[in-house]
């Protein structure tokens, strides 16, 4: 049966959507135990409540609109419900903002490849993506991750983690949903930027060519990417300069033309550093246009700063939601290169 061409055009519009202006995707999708290990951090309780509130806090924050053009959701949450009753998907859409959910089960151990990973899920995700598309999700998620070390990625552990997200891409476009591509080239590690830059083009470059071969339409996919940087143990630590044209390169030489739009991971940056690397890349995009709309996709790095002012006490709630606010308003300045040091001013 032929694919109807507005179906195709469905998934464009929501590219469109989410890379609009200045504007960037919030990731909010954090398992049960990836959320509970920050809260407990805190000494915030590690209850479905505490996640609840705290991620109502998030997508109550007021104009979050200005910043925020989607929201990733994790199954928990995209089931939940303000502390009025409405959804937290009608809570976002009422903003214009898109929801989306991480679809992947989590990181399995590739066996005979120690220290390797690839990511499950793919059993029912067909009638997953039919639920949560009823629920409002019109996209999704999927992360694989490298590591870069003497022996790693192998070409295994790509290829099989690029099979894997060729098929889950296939899955979601026909079920109307746009798959976010996450072949995540760990920061951790005291590999040069030069290695990072060699391993990301390697990874990205090959999955992407896995993921063509199933037929999956490239214009109707978000590939979400590390920036390529020396590692976070490297004894020379790279420059927002060295960061933005290796990773511009690499993404010219990696990613085909034809993809909907590229979205950039924190991976593992402090708030400020992916502010101040997004910003060199910014620039760069001023004096270069690049084949694909490019903006942030952070969690992290938007979120851990609002967390800790707000504790779980619903007295700091406002306190915590201003500097989240901020938090996004230094990455969409960002975005157009207009970042500066100064805007870290404000809120203390």
């Amino acid at each position: 049966m032929p694919v109807d061409p507005q179906h195709h055009a469905r998934l464009y519009a929501t590219i469109d959507h989410l890379t609009d202006g200045n504007k960037g995707l919030l990731a909010a999708d954090e398992s049960t135990n990836s959320a509970n290990k920050r809260l407990a951090s805190l000494d915030i309780p590690t209850t479905s409540e505490s996640r609840r509130k705290w991620r109502e806090l998030l997508f109550t924050t007021p104009e979050l609109e200005d910043f925020i053009s989607g929201v990733i959701l994790y199954d928990e949450t995209i089931q939940q419900m303000d502390s009025t009753g409405r959804p937290f998907t009608k809570a976002l859409a009422d903003k214009g903002i898109l929801p989306g959910i991480k679809v992947d089960l989590g990181l399995i151990e590739l066996t005979n490849f120690p220290n390797e990973t690839f990511t499950q899920g793919l059993d029912d995700l067909d009638n997953r993506l039919k639920d949560y598309y009823r629920m409002g999700a019109r996209f999704a998620k999927w992360r694989a991750a490298f590591t870069i070390g003497t022996d790693t990625p192998s070409e295994a552990a790509i290829h099989a983690n690029g099979n894997v997200l060729g098929l889950y891409a296939s899955i979601c476009q026909r079920n109307g949903i746009v798959p976010i591509i996450e072949p995540e080239v760990l920061y951790e590690g005291s590999h040069s930027l030069q290695q990072a830059k060699s391993v990301t083009k390697e990874v990205l470059s090959t999955i992407l060519a896995i993921v063509a071969a199933y037929k999956v339409d490239l214009r109707g996919i978000i590939v979400k990417t590390s920036m390529v940087l020396a590692g976070n143990q490297h004894s020379v630590q790279s420059t927002p300069t060295e960061v933005a044209h290796a990773t511009l390169e690499t993404l010219n030489q990696a990613v085909p033309k034809q993809v909907g739009a590229v979205v950039f991971l924190s991976g593992g940056q402090s708030p400020q550093q992916a502010t101040a690397n997004f910003n060199a890349i910014g620039q760069l995009i001023q004096q270069h246009k690049q084949p694909w709309p490019i903006t942030y996709s952070f969690s992290r790095a938007v979120q851990d700063p609002a967390m800790k002012a707000w504790q779980g006490n619903a007295a700091d709630v406002t306190k915590a939601q201003n500097i989240f606010y901020h938090r996004l308003a230094c990455n969409s300045a960002a975005h157009d290169g207009a970042y500066s040091d100064h805007m870290e001013i404000f809120p203390s």
